[in-house]
């Protein structure tokens, strides 16, 4: 398909009010089959995809988000007769959470700068102190080394629920709108990391279950949602982290049904790291989707035809 008269690619990573009138009517009019009528249906994922991420003003800017988000807007358009739904997450933070600059503090009651990774001995030995829900905090950063296998970051303040950086990017909401319009099929938006004091990157689960809480604990009803589609795309923001974290539950999930993991197709030019001034996520996060790769995953360009999996 080719792509629509009102997307402008220099748009991608630009503040502007979608056109929605436009944008829906044009989807109208596009003379395509509703989604319902799919024999072989097919899941597009994006993750995180928000202004914070994207826009090279944004709170915690991906280098290569606007790229990667203008590939993902045109798969969108080149696939929308195929694609039967499209999913997205939205991080979704409010101002103190564990991964806060504001939740610590050092021994002289400095708060960390944002990157900084606090560790369970730092805690241990009084280097760092957590400002709010001290018991839980101080278990959190153990049990976060012990079964994450990482350590707690510190992060900027970012999708923050309610500010500008919170919103999916302009040039994106117009394509999934388009495509809503265009299959008569609604969008699935998923909130996650509302709860404090856990971190949350995956689309499925937090780093740290609360099961005592609402989205505190594994997302089996998504995930099961998902076993029904005979093909499940991802793309998102960031590669290293919620991109990651998807798809490790996702291969965790499904690690006893192959058949699952067959169906999963990774764009590989639709997501770029987390840049580190220590820590190279981007290796770290090919080294992960390698070996996933190994057990039955599918990396793919946004360029690939849509091809039946059976």
């Amino acid at each position: 398909m080719t792509l629509p008269a009102f997307y402008k690619p220099e748009k991608v990573g630009m503040m502007y009010s979608p056109a929605m009138l436009t944008v829906v009517e044009a989807g109208r009019s596009a003379g395509i089959a509703p989604a319902a009528h799919d024999s072989l249906k097919t899941a597009l994922l994006l993750v995180d995809m928000q202004v914070d991420f994207i826009h090279p003003d944004g709170a915690l800017y991906v280098p290569g988000a606007i790229e990667d988000t203008r590939r993902t807007i045109e798969w969108i358009y080149h696939n929308v007769g195929s694609l039967t739904t499209i999913i997205a997450s939205l991080d979704s933070h409010v101002p103190l959470q564990i991964f806060s600059p504001a939740w610590w503090a050092n021994r002289q009651g400095r708060h960390p700068a944002p990157y900084t990774v606090i560790t369970a001995a730092a805690v241990q030995e009084g280097d760092w102190r957590p400002l709010y829900d001290e018991a839980w905090s101080k278990q959190y950063v153990a049990s976060l080394e012990r079964h994450a296998k990482k350590e707690l970051m510190i992060w900027p303040y970012h999708t923050l629920i309610g500010t500008a950086g919170y919103m999916l990017t302009p040039a994106l909401y117009e394509a999934i709108a388009y495509h809503s319009s265009a299959r008569q099929a609604q969008p699935i938006f998923i909130s996650k990391g509302t709860i404090a004091n856990t971190e949350n990157y995956s689309l499925f689960e937090p780093e740290v279950k609360r099961d005592d809480l609402p989205a505190g604990g594994l997302n089996v009803e998504l995930l099961e949602t998902l076993a029904g589609y005979d093909r499940i795309y991802i793309a998102g923001e960031a590669k290293s982290h919620c991109v990651l974290e998807t798809v490790t539950s996702l291969m965790r999930y499904f690690a006893e049904r192959s058949d699952i993991i067959a169906r999963l197709r990774l764009l590989s030019d639709c997501m770029s790291s987390v840049v580190h001034p220590q820590i190279n996520f981007d290796k770290l996060a090919d080294e992960a989707f390698a070996g996933f790769a190994m057990n039955g995953l599918t990396l793919v360009p946004s360029t690939a035809a849509l091809e039946p999996i059976g």
